[in-house]
């Protein structure tokens, strides 16, 4: 896949980049320790800082690591978790960014762990969470350090850095109307063509698809019959809300869309 940068538009911060990712979800997660096989949590939720809940399948290898350790002993089982960011729309290459968290986990106390879990099906309900004490358990993550890599770049970030960040204002609907736009209104993105580079016009045969949409702008993914090159085509200033989004994308494109 290649990326296509001329003037290179404002953007997020990485740190803004890296907490809105954890918004999202981080759609798949995976969990990976020293000699262990890669683990899949059943669910997962980041906290601000990077620190995160998890919820494990019993017969996961890595818990096994954890061996004797009890809540409150010193951690010694350090793990790596990946989160992928995927695309609003079904693309060639689906993940626009990951996020790596390096740190430890530590298996939380059943009382703690069933607080925890009604906590979260309140604000962040998943079906996972009915399986806590049902054949899962749950571990805390408490991280050191995270690394983003994405179409903008690759970052090392501190707990600091991430919990001093906000996320997107649009991070938590932009799957649901980017989505909405290619599949009911396909003809916005055939106008947002007249914004690309000149290198990427002369093409011909090119397909723009969404790929996202912050505060700073739009970003495109142009598909040709054998490449791909991201874009990020940036608004007149950034923006904070759903009224100020609407307007600078029909700026952009040139005729009224639906709201998000």
């Amino acid at each position: 896949m290649g990326t296509t940068r001329l003037r290179r538009p404002p953007a997020p911060t990485d740190a803004e980049r890296a907490r809105s990712l954890t918004v999202r979800g981080g759609g798949a997660a995976a969990l990976v320790g020293t000699g262990s096989p890669v683990a899949h949590p059943r669910t997962h939720h980041v906290h601000a800082d990077g620190s995160a809940i998890l919820l494990l399948a019993d017969d996961e290898p890595v818990l096994a690591r954890l061996g004797g350790r009890r809540p409150g002993d010193e951690p010694e089982l350090a793990v790596m978790l990946e989160l992928a960011d995927t695309a609003p729309v079904d693309l060639r290459e689906p993940v626009r960014g990951l996020l790596w968290i390096t740190g430890h986990i530590t298996p939380v106390e059943p009382e703690r762990a069933r607080r925890i879990a009604v906590g979260l099906v309140e604000h962040h309900p998943h079906p996972a969470l009915l399986e806590l004490g049902h054949g899962a358990v749950m571990v805390r993550l408490t991280p050191g350090s995270a690394v983003l890599s994405d179409a903008e770049g690759t970052a090392a970030l501190t707990p600091v850095d991430l919990a001093a960040a906000r996320p997107d204002p649009f991070c938590r609907y932009e799957h649901q109307w980017l989505g909405h736009l290619e599949r009911a209104h396909p003809e916005v993105f055939t106008a947002l063509s007249r914004h690309l580079p000149p290198a990427l016009r002369d093409l011909g045969d090119v397909r723009v698809r969404p790929l996202g949409v912050d505060r700073c702008g739009l970003r495109l993914r142009v598909e040709t019959a054998d490449r791909d090159h991201d874009v990020r085509l940036a608004w007149e200033q950034p923006i904070d809300t759903v009224e100020q989004l609407r307007t600078q994308f029909q700026r952009m494109v040139g005729c009224p869309v639906r709201r998000p």
